[in-house]
Order: structure tokens, then C-alpha cells, then sequence
């Protein structure tokens, strides 16, 4: 009885925490500028530690803390250094927004899009980060809900519906201000909970030492930190949760606090693969996760269900921010100061997001073979992505225009829309020597690294044929 009532009171205990958190924005609806872009009641923007904190914590989600853990252990200590690898792009995103603010001017991504690529190269965008706003929802959701009962169960939907609820009411209430507000909490609160997870592991980890991997093993973790590698030249542009944060400081603070925040959820994304490590130093079954807490009983198996609902919920309002302010000023590229009216469609699309984004929940219902594939088939990874990287790195390198976004962006989309169809049917789409180095991630590599050479070409053809005739406009608009 009490081992089932003790995660409920830890909800219960994480929602009056959180709820305290954002009483300043509770009493009163913030205005349209704080809503959108998170500044204080003075009108004051958030300063550096609130970004460091904010930005770190949005990406260590929980989906990414299970990653981890994970591939520390399928792949031992190159697990962790893999997945860390991905938070350089934070460095790729502070160098391009950079650019983006002061060179061009200009306010936000999709206002960049419209004048140097044109209206509907701006709109693809959109749509591809709308795919995945909709895909942090549900995967967020259910790893957190996972620790309340099994995938399906009462319990298991009770804490999907509690937390995305609460996670809705507050965001409704201060949008970016909110997400701001309480994620520099929860990055407080989730790096007090690492401290003591590492505490409870270091010693049998220390006593069976790193646990060792066969060659085979070695290079497939190799593998996968070179396909991180190469894909944090575009990760970070198809994430409107980082993006967003890029516009809300100065310039020079942006850089810092991106930097800051790379450094600061990177390194604890790799001391949290020490779960995977140890899962593997001493051959757990089962997933690491649940697997280790559960080894050393409900104490620990509730700081692990803190330390979830602590990074599940920072995600979700981050995202919801984020689908706000697409609904609200990104569609239609919306200048000039935030509206109460934009807001109002904003927090009716926070409404729809959290709704809709958990529908590929219910795929459990629809068998083995049919859930799974719909589950893949919503996933946009960093593989389709792959044409951002021309498209916002070398923008103020090169006079392109449309032409260069279209012949950058399609093929990288092709690319990743072949490996979904790979996942889902079985069938193998690309020639074998494509493939690099070994393991489960060789093709995805090969994909990514040819793949990555062939939308820059591409966008470089765009130039070279179409150069300033195909540019929208390139003087800054503000």
C-alpha cells in the first residue's frame, strides 16, 4: 500500500512546489510581451542565470535522461560522451543566432525565413517544428507516467492527464514567463537529484570499475558519437524550445547563456549515463531506469520518479511556449509588439497541443506492428533535418535564396522520410556502403554524413544559378 501511494504523494508534493513557483504570474494573466517572450512584470529581460538555467534544463527532458542511460548501457562510457556530443548544439545555435540577430537583424527565425528565403520556405520550417512540438509532448508524457503503473493502465493515464493538466493551467497563465519562472527551479531540483543518485551508485560503480566493452561494442559507441557529430550542425535549428531563447537577451548574453547551458545540461547528461554503467558493470535486466532504482529500493525508485516528472514537466511547458508563440506570431511572422489577441490563439494552440500531442499514446490499442510504426512514423529526427544546416549556418557566407533552401531543405526531408520507412517496414532503401563505421548507427551515419555534403552542395548549386535573384531581401527589416 504505501510503495503505491508514495509516488502520488511526490506528485502531489512536485505540483504545490511548482505552483508556488509561479503565484506571481498566478494572481493575474502576465501581459502579451512577457507571454511570448518572457519578460519580468517591469519589463526587464530575463537575465543570464535564468537563461543558462531555463535553456539546460528544457533540453534535459526525460526522454533524453532514458537515452542516456541507455546507451551508456548498450555502448559503456562512449554512451554518455555520445549523447553529451548533441550539446554542442548549443555552440552551433549561439554562433547562428548571432549572426541572425546582429548582422541581420532580425527577431526571430521565421522573420529571418521570410526575407532571405521567402514566405513559404518559412512555412515548411514551421512545419517541421511543429512536428516536433507535437513529438515532445507524448514522449514526455510517457516515460514520466510510466513510474506510476504500467504503459496502458489506470494509474499510467491518471498521471499523463494530472501532470499535462498542471503543465497547461500554469502555462496558460504566464506562457514564456511561467516556463522561465519554474524551469530554473527544476534545474535546482534535478541537479540536487543527481547529486544524490550519483551518491547511491558512485560506490559499486567505483568497486566494479568502468564496465568494460568488446570491439564490435567499441566501435558501434564510436559510431554513434561521430553521427552526433555531424548531426549538431543542424539539431538545434528544428527545436523552437532552444530557438526561442535565442531572441529573449542581448545578443552577447544569448552567447554566453548558450554556452553556459550547453556545458551545464551536457555534463549532466553524461553523469546521468553513469544509470546505464552501472546497469551494465553489474548485468541488470530489464531498462535501466526502472531497472536500478528498483534494485535499491522505493527510496531511490522515488527520486528517479522526481527527477522524470521535474524534467518531463520543464519540457512540456517549454514546448507549450513554444507552440504559443507559432500559433500566435510565427505563422503569419507577426512584428512589432505582442498582442493580447496573439496571445488568446496562443493559448488556445497550448490547448490543442496538449490534446492532440498525446493521441500517439493510444497506439498501444492498435497491436504490436501497428502502434510502433505510428509512433515512428510521428518521431522527425535529426536526420530529416539535415538541410537546416546550410540554410542557417552559411546565410551571411553566401547570396542564396530560395532556390538554395529548397535544394538544402527537400533532400535532407527525403533523406529521413526513407529511414522512417526503413524503421517501419523492414525493407532496406539505401546500398550497403553507404553505411560507416559499425553498429546499429553505421547507416544512420553514412546517411547523415553524405547526406549532410549533398544539401550543402545543394544549397551552393542554389546560388551559384540563382544567386541574388533568388534572394528575398537582404537588408535587415528592423
Amino acid at each position: 500500500m504505501l510503495q503505491s501511494t508514495l509516488p502520488w504523494l511526490m506528485l502531489l508534493a512536485y505540483v504545490a512546489f511548482i505552483y508556488q513557483v509561479v503565484q506571481q504570474t498566478a494572481s493575474d494573466r502576465v501581459s502579451a510581451t512577457a507571454f511570448f517572450e518572457g519578460q519580468s512584470a517591469q519589463g526587464e529581460a530575463p537575465g543570464l542565470g535564468l537563461l543558462v538555467s531555463s535553456a539546460a534544463i528544457s533540453w534535459i527532458f526525460a526522454k533524453s535522461i532514458d537515452n542516456a542511460a541507455s546507451l551508456g548501457n548498450s555502448f559503456g562510457i562512449l554512451g554518455g560522451v555520445g549523447y553529451a556530443i548533441y550539446y554542442l548544439s548549443f555552440v552551433t545555435a549561439a554562433f547562428a543566432l548571432y549572426q541572425i540577430r546582429v548582422k541581420g537583424g532580425y527577431r526571430s527565425l521565421p522573420d529571418f525565413l521570410v526575407h532571405r528565403y521567402g514566405v513559404l520556405c518559412s512555412k515548411l520550417f514551421l512545419g517541421a517544428i511543429a512536428i516536433r512540438l507535437l513529438n515532445e509532448v507524448w514522449s514526455n508524457t510517457k516515460v514520466f507516467s510510466l513510474y506510476f503503473g504500467p504503459e496502458g493502465s489506470p494509474a499510467y493515464w491518471l498521471a499523463a492527464l494530472l501532470v499535462t493538466g498542471f503543465t497547461v493551467y500554469y502555462s496558460l497563465l504566464g506562457g514564456l514567463r511561467s516556463s522561465l519562472l519554474t524551469d530554473g527551479a527544476q534545474m535546482i531540483l534535478a541537479a540536487v537529484l543527481l547529486v544524490v543518485i550519483l551518491a547511491v551508485l558512485a560506490p559499486g560503480l567505483v568497486q566494479a570499475g568502468l564496465p568494460g566493452v568488446d570491439a564490435d561494442t567499441h566501435t558501434a559507441g564510436l559510431t554513434f558519437c561521430g553521427l552526433a557529430a555531424v548531426q549538431i550542425f543542424s539539431y538545434p535549428f528544428h527545436d523552437p524550445v532552444l530557438t526561442d531563447r535565442g531572441f529573449i537577451t542581448s545578443p552577447k548574453t544569448m552567447v554566453k547563456g548558450f554556452i553556459g547551458a550547453g556545458l551545464l545540461s551536457g555534463g549532466f547528461i553524461f553523469l546521468f549515463s553513469a544509470v546505464g554503467l552501472y546497469s551494465r558493470a553489474y548485468g541488470i535486466e530489464g531498462h535501466p531506469t526502472l531497472a536500478v532504482p528498483q534494485l535499491f529500493g522505493l527510496p531511490l525508485l522515488l527520486v528517479f520518479n522526481v527527477i522524470m516528472l521535474t524534467s518531463a514537466g520543464s519540457t512540456l511547458d517549454s514546448t507549450f511556449a513554444s507552440v504559443a508563440k507559432l500559433a500566435g506570431r510565427d505563422w503569419l511572422n507577426q512584428r512589432g509588439q505582442p498582442t493580447e489577441y496573439q496571445a488568446r490563439w496562443g493559448r488556445w494552440a497550448m490547448v490543442a497541443i496538449a490534446i492532440v500531442g498525446n493521441l500517439p499514446l493510444l497506439s498501444i490499442y492498435l497491436g504490436d506492428k501497428v502502434g510502433p510504426a505510428i509512433i515512428q512514423a510521428t518521431t522527425i529526427s535529426g536526420t530529416m533535418v539535415m538541410g537546416l544546416a546550410p540554410i542557417f549556418l552559411l546565410a551571411f557566407w553566401v547570396p542564396a535564396g530560395a532556390a538554395s533552401f529548397h535544394l538544402a531543405f527537400w533532400p535532407g526531408l527525403l533523406f529521413g522520410v526513407l529511414r522512417v520507412v526503413e524503421g517501419v517496414t523492414g525493407a532496406s532503401l539505401f546500398p550497403d556502403w553507404i553505411a560507416l563505421g559499425g553498429g546499429k548507427y553505421a547507416l544512420d551515419l553514412g546517411v547523415n554524413l553524405y547526406g549532410l555534403l549533398l544539401c550543402c552542395g545543394g544549397y551552393l548549386l542554389g546560388s551559384l544559378l540563382w544567386p541574388q535573384s533568388s534572394a528575398i531581401d537582404d537588408a535587415p527589416p528592423h
